[in-house]
């Protein structure tokens, strides 16, 4: 059982910067992919940026350039660098994180992104 805690959400103004931060329960390192999802009313949960445990990165398009996701292996922490946002990435933001064939999800974090 793989248990992940979702922190750093709030509000903020377009433009701006927040750090989302997702601890797991576990060693960080034997989850392979880690990542972070979004789901805003009325729509479907979307992949924001995933990460293997060699490092590779994948964005979705409309975050690229914008946030950068990162691991810290001796915290067990996944983050998420989001910059210049805009109003249309408010949403909840959920970690996920795949071992050894099972999914696990954190209960999310709000993001809002308003003037």
């Amino acid at each position: 059982q793989v248990q992940l805690v979702e922190s750093g959400g709030g509000l903020v103004q377009p433009g701006g910067s927040l750090r989302l931060s997702c601890a797991a329960s576990g060693s960080i390192s034997s989850l392979n992919p880690v990542g972070w999802y979004r789901q805003a009313p009325g729509n479907q949960r979307e992949l924001v940026a995933s990460i293997s445990s060699g490092g590779s990165a994948n964005y979705a398009d409309s975050v690229k350039g914008r946030f950068t996701i990162s691991v810290d292996n001796a915290k067990n922490t996944v983050y998420l660098q989001m910059n210049s946002l805009k109003p249309e990435d408010t949403a909840v933001y959920y970690c996920n994180a795949h071992y050894v064939g099972f999914s696990f999800w954190g209960r999310g974090t709000q993001v809002t992104v308003s003037s």
